[in-house]
């Protein structure tokens, strides 16, 4: 049977499994689950998924979810995977899983909530809070000190000194293109400074063509629904994390 990948392409982290998916020649059902219109909440969905978020995926009579346990599985259960995503040697696994262990208490967590608490939760109908942006944005902040220092500390292109991307960049760097749906003055002050971190943004969407671009059209249309919906202003959709990395070569 196909495999089926629920999920909305809102959510970074379903976006990083599609395009996982994509760039192996896995053989996959999209099924979109709408975050906007609950469907997440649905008890059709929590058949699939008790937690109620997305992604998640059924592989013949398997389900699953957590977007980490599900790069780590569609690497190893389909054939013809390129071993870079998730290497067979047992140590460089090790410190791949140790950079996605810090993404989802660090780098997430400081996304999620400086998105959510700036422009998502007003789609949601929650009243938005500044004193959480704040913090989401301090956190966030150190989040990329960190991935700079350590994790691309090491000569390569990728993080943990690859050469070639793994399941820790594509998940980490569609993490980061979320803030897509923020004021430029955010990106300009979170991203302006990190020549690097912006290299290895340029260097995943280069590794993960066509299909970076293809995925991350959603959040340059979301951006400008929001924004019109906030101010009755019509936005355009380019990208300022795209003018960022055309204008610092």
């Amino acid at each position: 049977m196909k495999l089926k990948v629920y999920g909305d392409r809102l959510s970074q982290p379903t976006r990083a499994v599609i395009i996982f998916c994509k760039l192996n020649g896995i053989d996959f059902e999209e099924i979109r689950i709408d975050l906007l219109k609950r469907q997440h909440l649905s008890p059709q969905f929590r058949e699939i998924n008790p937690m109620k978020q997305v992604p998640a995926i059924v592989d013949g009579k398997f389900k699953l979810f957590e977007s980490h346990a599900i790069l780590r599985y569609l690497a190893c259960a389909f054939p013809g995977v390129a071993d870079h995503w998730y290497p067979a040697d047992l140590f460089t696994r090790a410190r791949i899983n140790s950079v996605l262990d810090w993404h989802h208490s660090n780098l997430r967590r400081g996304t999620v909530t400086l998105v959510f608490n700036t422009v998502l939760g007003s789609a949601f109908g929650l009243p938005l809070n500044p004193q959480a942006a704040a913090e989401g944005e301090k956190i966030l902040s150190s989040s990329l000190s960190t991935i700079e220092s350590i994790w691309l500390g090491e000569n390569g292109k990728f993080l943990l000194g690859s050469s070639q991307p793994s399941i820790a960049d594509l998940s980490l760097v569609c993490e980061i293109m979320q803030l897509e749906l923020l004021d430029e003055k955010y990106i300009n002050r979170l991203l302006g400074p990190r020549k690097k971190i912006l290299q290895w943004i340029e260097d995943t969407r280069n590794a993960t063509a066509p299909h970076f671009d293809e995925l991350n059209t959603i959040l340059f249309k979301a951006k400008s629904k929001f924004r019109g919906q906030s101010s009755g202003q019509k936005y355009g959709t380019k990208s300022s994390i795209k003018a960022m990395l055309s204008s610092k070569m």
